[in-house]
Formats: structure tokens, C-alpha cells, sequence
């Protein structure tokens, strides 16, 4: 765990209420994590509906476990991690959950230099570019499921825009440096597959 990884302070105090009992307490704290939890399930599934129904499962499961939380990390990132778990056992087919994806940096990620992969067109588009941004986005769904799992999970999960390395590093389990590293690794993978497929942006 990161020194960034605490207990969040504003959370806490709902925590130990709720595993006392107060069901209001949890449910403030759902109301306060549905959001990123959504977003990391929908990552995943790549489907609102399943996003929905995953999110559901963590929150349920979540409560079931609330005794095991000990605050080592936020709540915020332990419940992360069981969505994601719920979400990679939904996970069927490549089909499935390829069906979204926007490049985004992860949250407080600021170092690297703008590139063209990290964000698709456009505002206010066209008719002829919403077909073209359409083709593209099919075009880059068939080229993720070919990334290996190690690369295409992590990048899957900066792209939400929801969660910082550190994050991520929890939910999937990975150190913080090898996190960095797939995510970088499958940028740049994906950039040589577009290239090679003559993807360009005016």
C-alpha cells in the first residue's frame, strides 16, 4: 500500500457506524462511491446494464464483508477492489466488455505529454464525423482485445478516468511501478497497432 493509500477521514466515521449497524451509514456511503464504483465495473463489462447489476453485487457484498474492513486503505479502494473482482467474474467474452472505451488520463496523472491516443474527437461533430468517430472507435474496441490480459485490464481501468495509479495498483493487486509500466507498455502497443493499421488524426 502506498502512503497515499489511507483511510479517507470522511469515510471512516460512516464505516464503524455502519458496522455497528446503521444502515443509514452505508447507505450514505454507497451514495458517496456509486459513482466510481459504476465506472470501474463498466470498465470492465463494458455494458451500463451488466455496469449496473455489477455494481449492485459489490455494494451487497461489500456489506457482508463490512466486518473485515480494518481502514489499512480507504473504503473507497477496498470497495473498488471487490467490484473489480465481481466485474472480471461477470466478464464473459471479449464482446462484451470491449464495448466502451474513452482515453482518459488516470485522476492526478499530469506528467505524461499530450498524445493523440489519449483523446478521441471531438466537439460538436458533424454527422460524417460521428460515422467516422463511430468506424474508429469500433476500429480501436477490436484492437484492446488483443492486447494480454496484464495490459489490457490496467489500461481499461485509467481509462475510466476514475481511479490514480495508486488505485489501480490496489484493485488489480500489482505493485505501483509495474502498474505504470502496463499502462505506458499498453499505450504504446495500441499506438504501433493503429499506425500499422493506418489510423490517423487530422
Amino acid at each position: 500500500m502506498s502512503a497515499t493509500e489511507t483511510a479517507d477521514p470522511a469515510d471512516l466515521p460512516l464505516v464503524r457506524r455502519a458496522q455497528a449497524g446503521d444502515m443509514d451509514a452505508f447507505g450514505e456511503l454507497v451514495d458517496r462511491n456509486r459513482r466510481a464504483v459504476f465506472r470501474a465495473a463498466l470498465a470492465a463489462v463494458g455494458s451500463a446494464t451488466e455496469a449496473d447489476d455489477v455494481a449492485q453485487e459489490a455494494f451487497v457484498t461489500a456489506y457482508r464483508k463490512l466486518a473485515t474492513f480494518r481502514g489499512d486503505s480507504s473504503f473507497k479502494t477496498w470497495l473498488l477492489t471487490i467490484t473489480w473482482r465481481k466485474a472480471i467474474d461477470r466478464r464473459k467474452s471479449v464482446s462484451r466488455w470491449m464495448s466502451r472505451l474513452a482515453f482518459a488520463k488516470p485522476a492526478g496523472d499530469f506528467d505524461e505529454p499530450a498524445d493523440p491516443v489519449d483523446h478521441l474527437p471531438a466537439v460538436g461533430p458533424s454527422q460524417e464525423d460521428v460515422l467516422l468517430t463511430a468506424r474508429q472507435h469500433d476500429h480501436v474496441r477490436r484492437l484492446i482485445a488483443t492486447l494480454p490480459k496484464k495490459l489490457r485490464d490496467p489500461l481499461l481501468l485509467a481509462c475510466s478516468g476514475e481511479h490514480a495509479y495508486e488505485e489501480i495498483a490496489t484493485i488489480l493487486g500489482t505493485p505501483l511501478g509495474t502498474v505504470k509500466w502496463r499502462i505506458s507498455e499498453a499505450r504504446r502497443v495500441l499506438k504501433q497497432k493503429l499506425a500499422a493499421t493506418g489510423y490517423a488524426r487530422d
